[in-house]
């Protein structure tokens, strides 16, 4: 079994980081946390009430940005730079219910294509359900450039010292 390692977040140093998906500072923001398990990224995440669409269900809008924030992280921790999302094929399957919370999301690189990133993004229900998935395109950065002008900070700001 893989041992799950917890993904720090270093934006938090940021003057006027306010991230819709991951800022853990954003009272109407998803406030998402990662970790690593082998060669995914893997979020576990509990919906607020207000992200429904219709009844009981996660709006599916909030779907497609939990994937494409996941995918974003699977860039900064994996690939080890910055990108910007190129372009989302999402899948919406089955409507993912509320009640079925909290939800798993899980990212993989699915192929990389000189410097744009294909990573596969699942999101289930708590009972082990599919609800969604996505091939999230990414172009991705040197890392001088992604250092220069996305605040890539070095891989070693998201991991602990011993898994770099």
């Amino acid at each position: 079994m893989i041992k799950p390692v917890k993904i720090k977040n270093p934006f938090h140093k940021l003057d006027g980081y306010n991230c819709f998906g991951c800022s853990p500072a954003n009272e109407f923001g998803l406030r998402m946390n990662f970790r690593l398990e082998g060669d995914e990224v893997v979020c576990d995440w509990q919906p607020e009430a207000h992200l429904q669409g219709w009844v009981g269900v996660l709006h599916g809008g909030i779907q497609a940005t939990l994937m494409d924030e996941i995918a974003s992280w699977y860039v900064f921790v994996k690939l080890q730079t910055a990108g910007v999302t190129s372009r989302m094929e999402v899948k919406l399957l089955k409507p993912v219910l509320m009640e079925k919370a909290p939800f798993r999301l899980v990212a993989r690189l699915h192929e990389m294509r000189r410097n744009v990133a294909v990573m596969q993004v699942r999101l289930f229900m708590n009972d082990g359900t599919l609800g969604a998935e996505s091939l999230m395109h990414y172009y991705t950065y040197p890392q001088q450039v992604a250092s220069e002008k996305l605040f890539y900070p070095g891989i070693e700001e998201f991991l602990p010292a011993d898994k770099t």
